[in-house]
């Protein structure tokens, strides 16, 4: 059967996708990697929690189900993205882990670890999990102890009796050091100053502060933020907590890593069993290498979410890079829809 698109990717910029090509006549399939529903929601840590309530969590057509608590935790996320697919029928092939595809006589071929694919068109949908970046700090491999990004991290509880870094000032960072610290001996390491928002701001405040930049930058008007950077450390209620413990007070800098821990930029020495690295993630689309240009962490040039080299091919969920706010269960909506009418474009004038 030849398709005219396949999404590759099962997470919630495919089913944002799918969502809208089930309003179409168009035939398609999501092929997605991993055996279960709730795409890379599945590999995150036990006791994540989500920067928005759930009415500000949710994918096109359908709200998220009010949560037990005011920000939804992994598992209800899970939930509802496996019901958002059941719910609308979507078309998925699970286990099936694209690994290169070509384009044979104008169409593409998907070849996976089973069966093959063809299609018209394809959107890359496969996000970051699966890419975790670690930076390149002098020493790195000196190191005897065990190191880890957070993409492999579970539970605090797993870390007990074992002296922990924590590496990274951001949203990850923040929440594993709060579960650690209360299980283990744990010290920060930053490379900037963390910056925490207040207690009333979350996701939602950043949607609509980061909605209002997009605005004015798309009408060429000047953009007067609010006083919190966009980037900063949502006070979801873990994070409230350890900082009421006096968790993120202390914090330094690498200037190396030795054998048995670091050296601080100040000077000391200080040992660690564990470095857990919570260092953020690039992207996941190394499949696509034969069929388009690939830059430095897996970015892709793009205008939108279409590919700048690679006729057919679209992109969604990956980042600001890939439509504002995309790589969100808000914010992804728009992005899809936008992808999907201008495929419905495109196989037109293709015919």
């Amino acid at each position: 059967m030849i398709y005219d698109v396949v999404i590759v990717g099962g997470g919630q910029s495919a089913l944002a996708c799918a969502y809208y090509l089930r309003r179409t006549s168009l035939d398609y399939i999501i092929l997605d990697a991993n055996k279960n529903c709730g795409g890379s929601w599945g590999q995150n840590w036990e006791h994540l929690d989500l920067f928005s309530a759930a009415q500000h969590s949710s994918l096109p057509g359908w709200l998220m189900p009010k949560t037990k608590n005011e920000y939804p935790t992994k598992e209800e996320t899970i939930a509802y993205l496996c019901q958002y697919e059941k719910r609308y029928d979507l078309p998925i092939k699970r286990g099936v882990k694209i690994t290169n595809i070509e384009k044979e006589n104008g169409l593409y071929l998907l070849k996976s670890t089973g069966e093959n694919f063809k299609s018209k068109v394809i959107i890359a949908a496969t996000g970051t999990q699966s890419k975790p970046l670690i930076p390149e700090v002098t020493g790195i491999k000196k190191f005897k102890g065990k190191q880890l990004h957070s993409s492999k991290y579970r539970k605090a509880e797993d870390f007990i009796n074992k002296k922990v870094l924590v590496v990274g000032e951001g949203n990850s960072g923040a929440q594993i050091l709060a579960q650690l610290s209360k299980e283990t001996e744990t010290k920060w390491a930053v490379k900037n100053t963390p910056e925490f928002l207040p207690d009333d701001v979350d996701g939602k405040d950043l949607f609509d502060q980061a909605s209002a930049k997009y605005k004015s930058k798309k009408e060429g008007k000047e953009f007067k933020p609010q006083n919190y950077n966009i980037g900063s450390i949502v006070m979801v209620p873990q994070v409230k907590e350890a900082r009421d413990r006096g968790v993120y007070k202390d914090f330094k800098n690498i200037e190396k890593l030795t054998e048995t821990g670091v050296q601080w930029q100040n000077g000391e020495w200080e040992d660690f069993d564990i470095i857990l690295w919570c260092t953020g993630f690039g992207y996941a689309t190394d499949y696509l290498k034969n069929i388009t240009e690939i830059q430095q962490n897996g970015k892709i040039a793009a205008k939108g979410t279409a590919a700048l080299y690679g006729d057919g091919l679209w992109l969604v969920g990956f980042g600001q890079w890939t439509g504002f706010a995309s790589a969100t269960l808000i914010g992804v909506g728009r992005s899809a829809r936008k992808t999907v009418t201008e495929i419905k474009a495109y196989l037109e004038v293709s015919k």
